[in-house]
Protein backbone atom coordinates (compact mmCIF):
# COMPACT_ATOMS: atom_id res chain seq x y z
CA UNK A 1 0.00 0.00 0.00
CA UNK A 2 1.28 3.39 -0.92
CA UNK A 3 1.25 6.12 1.62
CA UNK A 4 0.65 9.71 0.74
CA UNK A 5 3.59 11.88 1.91
CA UNK A 6 1.47 14.67 3.42
CA UNK A 7 -1.41 14.44 5.97
CA UNK A 8 -4.85 13.95 4.39
CA UNK A 9 -6.98 14.39 7.52
CA UNK A 10 -9.63 11.86 8.50
CA UNK A 11 -8.80 9.54 5.63
CA UNK A 12 -5.66 8.49 7.46
CA UNK A 13 -6.63 8.54 11.16
CA UNK A 14 -4.16 8.00 13.92
CA UNK A 15 -4.63 5.03 16.23
CA UNK A 16 -4.83 7.29 19.24
CA UNK A 17 -7.76 9.20 17.70
CA UNK A 18 -9.51 5.94 16.90
CA UNK A 19 -9.15 4.78 20.49
CA UNK A 20 -10.62 8.04 21.77
CA UNK A 21 -13.65 7.92 19.45
CA UNK A 22 -14.45 4.22 19.75
CA UNK A 23 -16.03 4.18 23.29
CA UNK A 24 -18.41 7.11 22.67
CA UNK A 25 -19.37 5.66 19.29
CA UNK A 26 -20.06 2.28 20.91
CA UNK A 27 -22.20 3.99 23.60
CA UNK A 28 -24.22 5.84 20.97
CA UNK A 29 -24.62 2.60 19.02
CA UNK A 30 -25.96 0.79 22.12
CA UNK A 31 -28.39 3.59 22.89
CA UNK A 32 -29.67 3.61 19.33
CA UNK A 33 -29.98 -0.19 19.38
CA UNK A 34 -32.06 -0.03 22.57
CA UNK A 35 -34.22 2.89 21.40
CA UNK A 36 -34.76 1.64 17.86
CA UNK A 37 -37.39 -1.04 18.75
CA UNK A 38 -39.33 1.52 20.78
CA UNK A 39 -39.25 3.97 17.90
CA UNK A 40 -40.41 1.26 15.50
CA UNK A 41 -43.30 0.31 17.86
CA UNK A 42 -44.26 3.97 18.25
CA UNK A 43 -44.30 4.51 14.49
CA UNK A 44 -46.37 1.34 13.99
CA UNK A 45 -48.86 2.44 16.67
CA UNK A 46 -49.12 5.86 15.06
CA UNK A 47 -49.72 4.30 11.65
CA UNK A 48 -52.43 2.02 13.12
CA UNK A 49 -54.04 4.97 14.86
CA UNK A 50 -54.04 6.92 11.62
CA UNK A 51 -55.63 4.01 9.79
CA UNK A 52 -58.27 3.56 12.51
CA UNK A 53 -58.94 7.28 12.54
CA UNK A 54 -59.57 7.16 8.82
CA UNK A 55 -61.97 4.24 9.22
CA UNK A 56 -63.73 5.93 12.13
CA UNK A 57 -64.01 9.18 10.24
CA UNK A 58 -65.58 7.31 7.33
CA UNK A 59 -68.08 5.70 9.72
CA UNK A 60 -68.91 9.06 11.28
CA UNK A 61 -69.27 10.65 7.85
CA UNK A 62 -71.65 7.85 6.74
CA UNK A 63 -73.74 8.26 9.92
CA UNK A 64 -73.87 12.02 9.41
CA UNK A 65 -75.08 11.50 5.85
CA UNK A 66 -77.85 9.18 7.08
CA UNK A 67 -78.90 11.71 9.74
CA UNK A 68 -78.91 14.51 7.18
CA UNK A 69 -81.08 12.45 4.84
CA UNK A 70 -83.54 11.74 7.67
CA UNK A 71 -83.63 15.43 8.62
CA UNK A 72 -84.28 16.47 5.04
CA UNK A 73 -87.10 13.91 4.82
CA UNK A 74 -88.67 15.32 8.00
CA UNK A 75 -88.35 18.86 6.71
CA UNK A 76 -89.96 17.84 3.44
CA UNK A 77 -92.93 16.35 5.35
CA UNK A 78 -93.35 19.40 7.61
CA UNK A 79 -95.50 21.50 5.23
CA UNK A 80 -97.87 18.57 4.63
CA UNK A 81 -98.14 17.98 8.38
CA UNK A 82 -98.84 21.67 8.93
CA UNK A 83 -101.65 21.67 6.39
CA UNK A 84 -103.12 18.56 7.99
CA UNK A 85 -102.79 19.73 11.62
CA UNK A 86 -103.60 23.44 11.29
CA UNK A 87 -107.41 23.07 10.95
CA UNK A 88 -107.52 21.14 14.23
CA UNK A 89 -105.54 23.67 16.27
CA UNK A 90 -107.14 27.06 16.93
CA UNK A 91 -105.00 30.14 16.52
CA UNK A 92 -104.03 32.15 19.62
CA UNK A 93 -106.29 34.99 18.48
CA UNK A 94 -109.25 32.62 18.21
CA UNK A 95 -108.53 31.22 21.67
CA UNK A 96 -108.37 34.69 23.25
CA UNK A 97 -111.54 35.76 21.40
CA UNK A 98 -113.38 32.68 22.68
CA UNK A 99 -112.20 33.34 26.23
CA UNK A 100 -113.34 36.97 26.01
CA UNK A 101 -116.76 35.88 24.71
CA UNK A 102 -117.15 33.45 27.58
CA UNK A 103 -115.98 35.97 30.19
CA UNK A 104 -118.13 38.82 28.86
CA UNK A 105 -121.58 37.70 30.15
CA UNK A 106 -120.14 36.82 33.56
CA UNK A 107 -118.54 40.25 33.86
CA UNK A 108 -121.76 41.88 32.62
CA UNK A 109 -123.84 40.07 35.22
CA UNK A 110 -121.36 40.72 38.01
CA UNK A 111 -120.82 44.42 37.24
CA UNK A 112 -124.29 45.74 38.18
CA UNK A 113 -124.26 43.85 41.46
CA UNK A 114 -120.88 45.38 42.29
CA UNK A 115 -122.04 48.84 41.27
CA UNK A 116 -125.23 48.47 43.34
CA UNK A 117 -123.27 47.36 46.39
CA UNK A 118 -120.84 50.25 46.02
CA UNK A 119 -123.60 52.82 45.50
CA UNK A 120 -125.53 51.46 48.50
CA UNK A 121 -122.42 51.80 50.66
CA UNK A 122 -121.81 55.35 49.38
CA UNK A 123 -125.44 56.25 50.02
CA UNK A 124 -125.31 54.92 53.61
CA UNK A 125 -122.07 56.82 54.30
CA UNK A 126 -123.57 60.05 52.94
CA UNK A 127 -126.72 59.57 55.04
CA UNK A 128 -124.70 59.08 58.23
CA UNK A 129 -122.67 62.18 57.42
CA UNK A 130 -125.81 64.24 56.78
CA UNK A 131 -127.53 63.05 59.97
CA UNK A 132 -124.54 64.23 61.98
CA UNK A 133 -124.62 67.76 60.57
CA UNK A 134 -128.37 68.21 59.78
CA UNK A 135 -129.14 70.37 62.81
CA UNK A 136 -126.26 72.73 62.07
CA UNK A 137 -127.31 73.02 58.41
CA UNK A 138 -130.92 73.65 59.40
CA UNK A 139 -130.03 76.48 61.81
CA UNK A 140 -127.76 78.10 59.19
CA UNK A 141 -130.61 77.97 56.67
CA UNK A 142 -133.14 79.47 59.10
CA UNK A 143 -130.76 82.28 60.04
CA UNK A 144 -130.33 83.16 56.39
CA UNK A 145 -134.04 83.19 55.78
CA UNK A 146 -134.94 85.19 58.89
CA UNK A 147 -131.89 87.37 58.72
CA UNK A 148 -130.96 86.95 62.35
CA UNK A 149 -128.43 84.64 63.94
CA UNK A 150 -130.00 81.92 66.04
CA UNK A 151 -126.83 80.88 67.83
CA UNK A 152 -126.72 77.32 69.06
CA UNK A 153 -129.39 74.88 67.94
CA UNK A 154 -132.44 74.71 70.17
CA UNK A 155 -132.48 71.98 72.68
CA UNK A 156 -135.38 69.70 72.60
CA UNK A 157 -137.01 69.39 75.94
CA UNK A 158 -139.83 67.30 76.94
Amino acid sequence: MVRVPHPVGPLAPKVRDLLLVLPPAALVGLLVARALPRVIRLLAARRDADDCTGERSEAVRARAERERAQTEALLAEAPRDTVRIRPRVPSPAAVSTLQARQAGPRAHDAAPAGYRARSDADRAAAEVELRISVSELASNLVSRIVGEGLGAPAEQGG
